[in-house]
């Protein structure tokens, strides 16, 4: 790799995983989504920091709408493992002729090649194009060039690696930048992440609440599951679960209650035995008269409004909540009747019963019953719990 960013062996290491899970998000994804900030892009330097222009639809996407949504410049950059990268910018305009059009179809086509700027005496063909050296250009989006880019934009939007989910939304943090970036719904139980969320730094967007989506993989990328399949052309592509939209700028759908009809009652709702709330199994069931810490479906963050709920902890580690009591010698009873170490049950949210669970897994200490342990929980509290609430 050439030019100044030179990379310690591991952070090398971690730069050859952003390759292996370069996923291009499709067009129409992008779309349903970014059609909600529109009224955020305008006059706005955009930054597409883990981009490759010969492939990403949100290059796509932002330079055929550069001049509708208002844009002041457009930048996209990308990392190369094995050979020296690029920086693209794009400041609007026409050719020489007063033709758009033409400029963005060639940017469209060319964009790999060339960097696009309003000059018309270096142009290429009579066009606002103008070639850019590559040769001290890593395009790692933790580079000093990328860093330096960063600062200069106000929106991030782009699908980071995966992989490194976490440092990528540290640094957006650190930077205090807007950003609107995909990602796997298993980062918001990732410690930094849900902190944010629950400060209100960073929500879930509205586009996508539930099933997988599709992405393009390099013709590299070894297809290996059912649900991978090669369109006519070549391209490759996969199906990801567990997708969301990750993002801090606002959106009316964010501030819409969540209609709640039931109400209280001990039997549908159990309380935990190791920490004081009610388990909710369903986020439409929570009860509308509870004013007490509910532990509620993870998928509840994908209708969480902050005007309406608060949110207490993540019941899924001691990182995240703090039980209320400690299971003594307990042990793990899985469905075959095979018995093994339960000490993970002191590490999430508990429910007691008399009664033996009959093919699920349950566990057993000697302090207590028969222990089951739901899928995570987000604690939260109702903000405005009808009168009479009960608690």
């Amino acid at each position: 790799m050439q030019g100044g960013f030179n990379m310690p062996t591991g952070v090398l290491a971690n730069a050859k995983r952003i390759k292996a899970d370069e996923f291009y998000t499709q067009l129409s994804d992008i779309e349903k989504e970014l059609k909600n900030y529109k009224k955020h892009f305008r006059g706005k330097i955009i930054f597409c920091n883990c981009d490759d222009p010969e492939y990403s639809n949100f290059y796509y996407y932002f330079i055929s709408n550069f001049d509708e949504l208002g844009l002041r410049k457009l930048i996209t950059t990308h990392f190369e493992i094995d050979k020296a990268s690029y920086m693209l910018e794009y400041e609007g305009g026409a050719d020489v002729k007063g033709n758009k059009d033409r400029v963005v179809k060639n940017a469209i086509k060319l964009g790999k090649k060339l960097k696009l700027k309003q000059n018309f005496q270096q142009g290429v063909q009579g066009d606002l194009f103008q070639i850019e050296s590559a040769r001290s250009f890593s395009g790692d989006f933790r580079s000093p060039e990328c860093i330096e880019l960063l600062k200069q934009s106000d929106i991030v939007v782009t699908n980071p690696p995966f992989s490194l989910f976490r440092e990528y939304v540290a640094q957006l943090m650190e930077f205090n930048k807007k950003f609107i970036i995909i990602g796997n719904s298993n980062a918001i139980s990732y410690r930094e992440i849900f902190k944010s969320i629950k400060e209100n730094k960073i929500w879930i967007g509205p586009s996508i609440h539930s099933g997988d989506r599709e992405f393009q993989v390099p013709k590299s990328y070894p297809l290996n599951a059912a649900s991978s399949r090669v369109d006519d052309n070549g391209n490759r592509f996969i199906r990801v679960k567990g997708v969301r939209w990750f993002t801090n700028l606002d959106f009316k759908a964010r501030h819409e209650n969540l209609p709640l009809y039931k109400n209280y009652n001990k039997n549908d709702y159990p309380k935990y035995d190791n920490y004081n709330a009610i388990n909710v199994d369903v986020t439409k069931e929570i009860p509308c008269d509870y004013n007490g810490v509910m532990g509620v479906p993870i998928t509840f963050i994908d209708k969480y409004n902050p005007e309406q709920f608060e949110i207490i902890a993540l019941g899924n580690s001691r990182d995240n909540f703090t039980p209320n009591k400690d299971y003594i010698n307990p042990k793990k009873v899985l469905k075959d009747g095979k018995i093994v170490n339960g000490g993970a049950i002191n590490c999430v949210l508990v429910i007691e019963t008399d009664k033996k669970p009959k093919g699920e897994i349950y566990y057993t200490s000697d302090n207590s019953h028969y222990l089951i342990a739901p899928y995570a929980r987000i604690l939260i509290k109702n903000k405005h719990p009808i009168k009479g609430a009960k608690k």
